[in-house]
């Protein structure tokens, strides 16, 4: 893969700090890089000083917390989407699928499966109850994805949101693709088949801006250049949201609305966990 290629050829010519190259997975070792990781905490500028190797390489900067336990996300890594047994792999580094279609579908797949487990005359769903109201329109407004992840890493890091960061490099064609191109094992507590989610990161990424700028072993944090200015934009949003990670309301703010309302209008920070 040339990216692969170029996150040697780039170590090699010492441009990057001191580093250290990651091929191990859970299942052995890969057989290229999965991605390089800087040998000490990032600053808050970390984040913005890959933006050039990234324009010269194609390999995507992300950063790397470290859970509370001190597991760190590099060593709990599967082999990349696409490559594991019964895995279709519609993303990782080579792959181009990825559309609204894929990921609607994938939303609405979860949608009734999540609120097939919601009291019926319960409030959290309101005001769709358990229908689903398909994907959100993306923002009349577009903001600058990477000056939104430059923001976006500048607080994660200098409010100690991420513990012990570093930053990263990884060989993918695009942000969203990030986690399935270093096989992320986060979302493995809610299915076995990261693929859909890989397509809507992607339907994400192309309706809002977002990109996939931190890991942690259970978190993903994405920033969000073009977020809905409404609660009326938001609302379907909220529900994308709950589809994707059911956390955000039943361990969070409690009903679609409230989430609306705190964590999407204008909030250039969508994070999501699984545990």
């Amino acid at each position: 893969m040339t990216e692969a290629r170029n996150l040697r050829a780039l170590v090699a010519s010492a441009q990057l700090p001191p580093g250290t190259l990651v091929d191990r997975t859970v299942l052995g070792r890969w057989h290229e890089p999965l991605l390089w990781r800087a040998d000490f905490p990032a600053g808050p500028e970390s984040w913005r000083r890959m933006l050039p190797v990234r324009d010269a390489t194609g390999l995507w900067p992300v950063l790397l917390g470290v859970h509370s336990r001190g597991a760190r996300v590099e060593d709990d890594l599967l082999p990349p989407s696409g490559t594991r047994d019964g895995e279709g792999g519609t993303g990782g580094p080579d792959g181009a699928a990825g559309t609204d279609g894929d990921a609607g579908s994938a939303l609405a797949c979860w949608w009734a499966e999540h609120t097939a487990r919601e009291p019926a005359d319960g409030t959290a769903l309101l005001p769709y109850g358990r229908r689903w109201p398909g994907l959100a329109p993306s923002p009349a407004q577009r903001g600058d994805p990477d000056t939104a992840a430059a923001s976006l890493t500048r607080s994660l890091v200098a409010y100690g949101t991420l513990r012990d960061p570093r930053v990263a490099l990884v060989p993918a064609r695009r942000s969203a693709d990030i986690p399935d191109a270093i096989g992320w094992t986060g979302i493995l507590a809610h299915g076995a088949d990261t693929a859909p989610y890989g397509a809507v990161l992607r339907s994400w990424e192309e309706r809002f801006g977002t990109r996939v700028v931190a890991l942690e072993t259970e978190v993903l944090h994405l920033s969000v250049a073009s977020p809905p200015r409404s609660v009326e934009q938001a609302l379907p949003v909220a529900a994308e949201h709950y589809a994707f990670c059911p956390a955000v309301i039943r361990q969070g703010s409690g009903d679609l609305v409230r989430y609306a309302e705190k964590w999407l209008v204008d909030r250039t920070h969508w994070s999501f966990w699984w545990d």
